[in-house]
């Protein structure tokens, strides 16, 4: 029990330490919208019974990937984090722009791209 208590003290102690930034809110945005693009994707795998990569899987990956950069670009000045997300970032357009191509190709009938 006494170690239960510590570790809940420990616990209360943390989150009155914890101080919500303007860049942290960034970064935790970021983190949720790349987190959630796995959610929409289970969602459409599990809606149509095969494996697939939805539009708003891009989009999310976009957006949360940039936010993300941002943070530890202007934010935390991290390295670690800057290289982690940097290369996802032009994947994540590449696929969008491929993505889209697609798309639009496929509406009007045009096979080259």
């Amino acid at each position: 029990m006494d170690f239960l208590n510590t570790h809940l003290a420990s616990i209360l102690h943390a989150l009155q330490q914890f101080h919500l930034t303007p860049w942290k809110a960034v970064g935790y945005a970021g983190t949720l919208m790349f987190t959630s693009r796995w959610f929409v994707q289970l969602y459409y795998t599990r809606k149509y019974k095969r494996v697939v990569m939805p539009l708003a899987f891009w989009w999310l990956s976009v957006f949360g990937s940039a936010l993300l950069l941002a943070y530890f670009i202007v934010g935390k000045n991290d390295s670690v984090g800057i290289l982690s997300n940097f290369f996802p970032v032009f994947v994540s357009v590449y696929n969008l722009v491929v993505h889209l191509r697609h798309r639009k190709n496929s509406i009007t009938g045009d096979i080259t791209a």
